[in-house]
């Protein structure tokens, strides 16, 4: 096992990846972008690197900068995380190139899967079905006559896309032009890559997700699925382990199919396999996602399987610690995503500092964030904040448990997602499971905000907790030079620009 990891992300997957460093004794190296400096993950880090100004493409999304602060450190692996170069496969090719273990996948595997269409081949020879469209890259004109064999309603999605990017719905035949030149413009802009592809929609559909675990000496595994059809404009929102829409005869067709995906691909590291399921049942593969969930802690929860540390021994050239029939998941867990969005204000981005901060505990509770008291929310980012996770024996007892996290996560200074997410759990649509992929888009209204006295209200109690801490602050002396403790050691990389 090599002894030293870099962590080339921020916020909660920083201090989570962080942290199953520490239980393993490695070592740990944090990159921070300016308005950065005070995170969490960089001062959980035994070193910390600032790599850049607040926007991410010149920080966290700078390759070179991020190589050479692992070999200033002496980094001999880096871990991605989930989100700005996990998946970018020359950020891969860079590690390998400067003699640093990339713990994801081989840039080969990457690449394949990666690409849409690459992946829907790749998939569809090993007999997995994929979800009607094409399988090329094709001219527009070329588009617009193969439409027709898809079938009315399609997207066009980006081949190099993801999270809802790149993608646009289309219901009639004269409205696909316009639709494909937005799509490879927006795909253009996200990724570098205009190439699109046509795709039936399956309506109604769930979306299934199986997590695997594979090593580099060809054992492959999954374990279990997750039901991740809560979603708002084809972004995840709530996630859940295992899902009410399987038995254990179709959970065992959809895990094998998702094995043989990961072996066509010749995948190494954790992943996922997305399925869609209809309604009669049937499942189409959706795309592999070559990198740690957000949603890992659900499979975490009921299987007993750190993900996380599962990753860096498959890195270091371990081979799996599990067989397929070590996973035996037990009882259901439940996430949900809280974001810094104002969920009554169509979930505009909010950002301020957080001024109070109360966290759910108690019995069956996970709490995966980078909040505390006094940290600046920052407009660069993805708006997600925390993942509040619940385990239970069973569903009800899990929705249950996570009504009373919800009713106790009291976080001040910044709105965000969890009146959204109350609102959801009393939905008897979601506690019944009676829900698909179009369920918040199409059947869920999120009941109007307090009244213009509460909001008053809340601005004064916010200003008196506000001004009862600096009076606090001023009353405890600076700490002098014989204070006892270790120290951090921090690099300013000076001359970025």
């Amino acid at each position: 096992m090599f002894k030293k990891v870099l962590i080339a992300n921020r916020g909660e997957i920083a201090v989570r990846v962080i942290r199953a460093c520490r239980e393993l004794g490695l070592q740990t190296v944090a990159v921070y972008s300016e308005v950065d400096r005070n995170a969490l993950h960089v001062r959980y880090a035994d070193e910390a690197y600032c790599i850049g100004p607040a926007p991410a493409r010149e920080s966290y999304l700078r390759i070179d900068r991020i190589i050479d602060v692992a070999i200033r450190s002496r980094a001999e692996a880096i871990h991605p995380g989930y989100g700005f170069l996990a998946e970018n496969d020359q950020f891969a090719r860079a590690c390998a190139e400067a003699g640093i273990i990339f713990v994801g996948p081989p840039p080969e595997a990457m690449q394949a899967m990666g690409d849409k269409i690459q992946a829907r081949l790749t998939v569809s020879k090993q007999g997995v079905p994929v979800v009607p469209g094409t399988y090329e890259p094709l001219r527009d004109d070329e588009m617009l006559a193969a439409a027709n064999q898809v079938g009315f309603p399609l997207f066009v999605k980006a081949a190099a896309g993801g999270g809802g990017k790149g993608m646009r719905r289309v219901e009639r035949s004269e409205d696909l032009p316009s639709a494909i030149a937005r799509a490879r413009s927006e795909a253009e802009s996200a990724f570098g890559d205009g190439t699109v592809y046509l795709e039936r929609i399956i309506k109604p559909a769930r979306h299934i997700e199986f997590q695997i675990l594979a090593d580099a000496r060809g054992n492959v595994i999954h374990l279990g699925e997750r039901e991740c059809s809560i979603q708002r404009r084809h972004q995840k929102m709530v996630e859940e382990a295992p899902s009410v829409a399987l038995d254990d005869e179709l959970r065992d067709k959809m895990g094998r199919a998702a094995v043989a995906a990961a072996k066509a691909a010749g995948y190494v590291n954790a992943g996922t396999i997305e399925f869609l399921l209809d309604k009669d049942r049937n499942f189409y593969f959706l795309e592999m996602n070559t990198r740690l969930q957000v949603e890992h802690p659900v499979t975490e929860l009921v299987t007993g399987v750190d993900i996380v540390k599962e990753q860096l021994r498959i890195a270091s050239g371990r081979p799996l610690s599990y067989q397929q029939d070590d996973i035996r998941p037990r009882g259901w867990a439940i996430e949900c995503r809280i974001t810094a969005e104002d969920a009554y204000n169509g979930f505009l981005p909010s950002t301020g500092k957080i001024i109070s901060l109360h966290e759910p505990t108690g019995p069956g509770v996970r709490l995966e964030s980078a909040l505390f008291e006094g940290f600046e929310v920052p407009l660069h980012y993805d708006p997600l904040i925390a993942k509040l996770c619940v385990w239970g024996p069973d569903r009800a007892t899990a929705i249950m448990r996570m009504k009373r996290a919800l009713s106790e996560y009291k976080i001040l200074g910044v709105a965000t997602s969890i009146p959204f997410h109350q609102r959801l759990f009393q939905s008897t649509s979601f506690i019944g499971g009676v829900f698909d992929t179009t369920f918040l888009d199409e059947r869920f209204t999120l009941e109007p905000g307090g009244s213009e006295e509460h909001a008053r209200v809340a601005a004064i109690i916010a200003a008196l907790i506000t001004h009862e801490r600096r009076q606090h602050a001023l009353s405890i002396p600076p700490p002098t030079s014989s204070a006892r403790g270790g120290w951090k050691r921090f690099v300013v990389w000076e001359g970025l620009r």
